[in-house]
């Protein structure tokens, strides 16, 4: 199971009586520096084969709190050229729902992540002795409004012994996939 995040304009709407928060959960061909000289980019095309399965909307990556769904049509997926553009209908009896909307819109809460299982990938070293992974094929199972996403650039000191844990476990799998490349 892998998890990205990206900061994004989530925008709020109110239409007939409904709420929404929309916005792009991962923009595709954006380097990220996972660390040191290893960058990821995630392929427009990464998602063509599983935009269509039963997608879950969560609230920080917690399978508990699930505020939307693709088969409950709760939660509207689609790609563009720009990246994984998602929707998902508020319910206004759900106060987890309704709390996140309003963090949301106080501009509290404003990235998003996403969970899923890497299928097919490649990678490309540069003159500089970079490293660039490509995710080109990965099955998507979930998208998370989130207040703090994966990437070390978009975490806080708070969870700082975490993130060192977390980027000392990540560079020893990247180090293992290198191995294996």
């Amino acid at each position: 199971m892998e998890t990205r995040s990206t900061t994004s304009k989530l925008e709020l709407r109110a239409e007939n009586e409904n709420l929404y928060i929309e916005g792009y959960f991962s923009v595709f061909n954006e380097t990220i520096n996972m660390y040191g000289d290893v960058y990821e980019t995630i392929d427009k095309s990464a998602f063509d084969d599983s935009i269509n399965n039963d997608i879950r909307a969560l609230i920080n990556h917690d399978h508990t709190l699930v505020i939307g769904r693709t088969s409950a049509k709760t939660l509207e997926l689609k790609t563009d050229e720009k990246g994984l553009y998602g929707k998902i209908t508020i319910n206004p009896n759900d106060t987890d729902a309704k709390n996140l909307y309003e963090r949301v819109k106080r501009g509290d809460v404003n990235q998003c992540s996403i969970g899923f299982f890497i299928e097919k990938e490649s990678y490309d070293r540069s003159n500089d002795n970079e490293i660039i992974w490509t995710v080109e094929k990965a099955k998507l199972y979930e998208v998370s409004v989130c207040t703090f996403p994966a990437y070390e650039n978009t975490r806080v000191e708070a969870r700082e012994k975490t993130l060192k844990d977390d980027l000392e476990n990540e560079k020893n799998r990247l180090r293992k996939r290198l191995e294996n490349a």
